[in-house]
């Protein structure tokens, strides 16, 4: 979105324009126009109940940015994406999995573990390959 587009949003919403009637006239999509206004506190009557951005302590785990928190909401600890993915890259040992699955395999017997299929027959590939067709 442009500039120019978020200041014909903020004009035409202090006119009274709904949603639709904003998008229409800029050639966006209703949601987007939403999305803007309930950020930037251009939101209806309705919307006047939703929860409040307020600048918190907490900062970014990976980058150290500040967070915006969302009164009423679970605590952000990322500022991005990106930096999710990153952190987490970078500290598998702390994921906590809870779709972990023991199996003895039917074919060799041993024990395995498998993460987020219950329904594994086989430790591997070649132990499938060898028991369904010797």
């Amino acid at each position: 979105m442009t500039e120019e587009q978020k200041n014909q949003i903020i004009s035409l919403r202090k006119e009274g324009c709904g949603y639709t009637a904003v998008a229409n006239r800029i050639g966006i999509s209703k949601d987007t126009v939403k999305s803007f206004c309930r950020r930037n506190g251009l939101a209806g009557k309705r919307a006047a109940n939703l929860p409040v951005w307020n600048k918190c302590t907490a900062e970014c785990r990976e980058c150290g940015k500040p967070l915006m928190q969302m009164e009423g909401m679970k605590p952000r600890v990322f500022c991005c994406d990106e930096c999710r993915v990153k952190w987490w890259k970078a500290h598998p040992n702390q994921i906590r999995q809870k779709a972990v699955y023991t199996f003895t395999c039917a074919y060799c017997e041993k024990t395995f573990t498998a993460y987020g299929n219950s329904h594994r027959k086989y430790c591997s590939h070649e132990c499938y390959i060898k028991d369904r067709f010797g």
